[in-house]
């Protein structure tokens, strides 16, 4: 699988207008749910109930809200970028600019993971990071993360 598989244009914001958590997941969870069967309000739920379990904010600005659904068919992931920042309760209580949402269906917990990895993995690439955070549209940010589709 690779993120072209998995990754919509419809699904990136390029200017993330949130200022909170709660905004955020909720204008991510609306541009996923143009790129798949469930609603955005489906969505938002499942990510605001799995940030009970401990933010997915995690540090260093960045934020990778994630949830299973039993209406989604098949991985999908969304990306958002901010750049004023959002208070997100991260882990180093600073403000998230980037956020990969990840959205999988209910029984697919190995490819959940793969995907969980293959995001953190690119996250840790400086040089990724400072593409994203100087992108000025959904094209821009489409072909910096295409242009790191690896299997996985």
């Amino acid at each position: 699988m690779k993120f072209s598989q998995i990754l919509d244009k419809r699904a990136i914001i390029a200017d993330l207008t949130a200022s909170d958590k709660k905004g955020a997941i909720d204008e991510l969870s609306g541009a996923v749910s143009t790129t798949t069967s469930a609603s955005a309000k489906d969505i938002a739920a499942v990510l605001m109930e799995r940030e009970q379990l401990g933010s997915t904010g995690i540090g260093g600005g960045i934020a990778i809200p994630h949830g299973k659904l039993a209406s989604v068919k098949s991985i999908r992931i969304g990306f958002g970028l901010s750049k004023k920042g959002v208070q997100y309760d991260s882990l180093d209580n600073k403000p998230v600019h980037l956020f990969f949402l990840l959205l999988t269906p209910e029984n697919s917990a190995g490819e959940h993971l793969k995907v969980l990895a293959q995001i953190s993995k690119l996250l840790k690439m400086d040089q990724f990071k400072k593409k994203l955070l100087a992108a000025d549209c959904t094209d821009a940010i489409y072909d910096i993360i295409i242009e790191q589709d690896e299997d996985f």
